[in-house]
């Protein structure tokens, strides 16, 4: 029998809960509880232009979990705000792979090839674009950001992301226009091919 979505909520609420309170293995009892989440939203971040087939949604979400075990998890408070710092994560990930990838390109020294689990490299994807969409996101103004990083990376709703990031749902939505036409701007200038459309 499935668990309801607002009883694993609230499991997840506790679980964040007792590892803030210092229990180690609490972040391990999350991930089965939002596993199917976590999933959606590497699948989200993988079909942006600069994804790649042979990069799995699993794989992505088992490279963002180490870094979150790393002690970012422990900053959620509930479900959604767990979720948006797994997408930041995600995006780390991919981003840091391309760093790599963009030193090699570049001639960097002592260079090696960095995978993602299960031996996919990282050179499959668009670096340039990647660093570039990184880049302009990086200058948004920090709630923006975060809005744009729940919305277009994390699919989240407005009401998930105005509860994660503890503002209104009017305010996501402003920020969301706001930041939207920033970076439309900012890409332009940059030659970049990358678009920011609606999730």
């Amino acid at each position: 029998m499935a668990v309801p979505a607002e009883a694993r909520a609230g499991e997840v609420t506790r679980l964040l809960r007792a590892a803030r309170a210092g229990d180690a293995g609490a972040i391990d009892r999350i991930v089965p509880l939002v596993y199917e989440d976590l999933r959606q939203v590497a699948r989200r971040q993988l079909g942006r232009r600069f994804g790649h087939e042979s990069v799995r949604p699993t794989e992505l979400v088992h490279d963002a979990y180490v870094k979150l075990s790393l002690g970012g998890a422990t900053a959620a408070a509930d479900r959604p705000h767990f979720l948006a710092i797994a997408a930041r994560a995600m995006r780390q990930v991919l981003i840091d792979g391309a760093r790599l990838r963009h030193a090699a390109k570049r001639g960097g020294v002592g260079w090696k090839r960095a995978t993602l689990s299960g031996g996919h490299w990282v050179a499959d994807f668009d670096v340039d674009e990647l660093l570039t969409l990184n880049d302009a996101l990086d200058e948004l103004d920090p709630r923006q950001r975060q809005v744009v990083e729940c919305r277009f990376f994390g699919g989240m709703e407005e009401r998930e992301i105005a509860e994660a990031l503890g503002i209104t749902e009017r305010t996501v939505r402003r920020d969301w226009v706001k930041a939207r036409a920033w970076l439309y701007n900012a890409l332009a200038e940059r030659g970049s091919r990358n678009t920011l459309p609606e999730p």
